[in-house]
């Protein structure tokens, strides 16, 4: 079976309730939720949560979420890929066999279901041991950006300043979407930004990876623009 695993702890230190937070007339949450569903490449989308609330938000908007994970799996400290890992060993144990893992983060209110869809036919084209993830390009040239000490500037690389952007290679970032990879690989390799982790490429009007109130506005404005 392939499965999709959101998870979505309970605590939140720069955005109180991220999670559950009303984006647009309904929960951030219902966003991911949602777009798992409709992309059809799953069978069972599972929300993996230490809150009674937002275990019952996922479940209205048509997500499993069959226990509260443990606290040791909850701190501030936790990598998602620990959590991933412990929901694919839980399923297993209960006698489910797991091909295709695919991990989608709780704010991605951008998200398509077509990019999911999209994503997992290219890992299908790939060798076994692979990761997909989205990711985007940044929107400036980051050779052009520097570090400040003490009060003063220090370019990262002083003579991209001297060159057209044109003539600058493109950088890109994880777009903090989702990442997909066969049970396996989820259990038995870590996550690297490697040879091994093949990118998909996301539209920046479709990226905003929320980690403030000024993140969410953002998101908000784009997500209403493109209604």
């Amino acid at each position: 079976m392939n499965i999709c695993i959101i998870p979505a702890r309970g605590g939140s230190k720069r955005i109180p309730r991220k999670n559950i937070k009303n984006f647009l007339g309904k929960e951030i949450i219902a966003y991911s939720i949602e777009a798992a569903l409709e992309s059809k490449c799953f069978d069972k989308v599972i929300v993996s949560t230490d809150c009674h609330e937002i275990r019952d938000v996922a479940e209205k908007f048509g997500a499993s979420c069959d226990q509260l994970r443990p606290d040791y799996l909850s701190d501030d400290f936790t990598g998602t890929s620990e959590v991933i890992k412990y929901e694919i060993k839980r399923l297993s144990d209960s006698g489910n066999k797991i091909s295709i893992v695919t991990e989608i983060y709780a704010t991605a209110p951008l998200m398509k279901p077509e990019f999911i869809k999209q994503g997992i036919d290219l890992l299908m084209k790939l060798p076994s041991n692979s990761y997909v993830f989205s990711a985007v390009e940044f929107e400036y040239p980051v050779q052009r950006g520097f570090e400040i000490v003490e009060d003063r500037c220090h370019a990262i690389d002083p003579e991209a300043f001297n060159k057209r952007s044109q003539d600058l290679k493109p950088i890109f970032h994880d777009a903090a979407q989702f990442y997909v990879g066969f049970a396996e690989t989820w259990l038995n390799c870590e996550f690297r930004f490697n040879s091994m982790s093949y990118p998909f490429i996301l539209p920046r009007e479709n990226v905003v990876d929320i980690d403030n109130e000024s993140d969410w506005k953002i998101a908000e404005a784009i997500a209403m623009y493109g209604k």
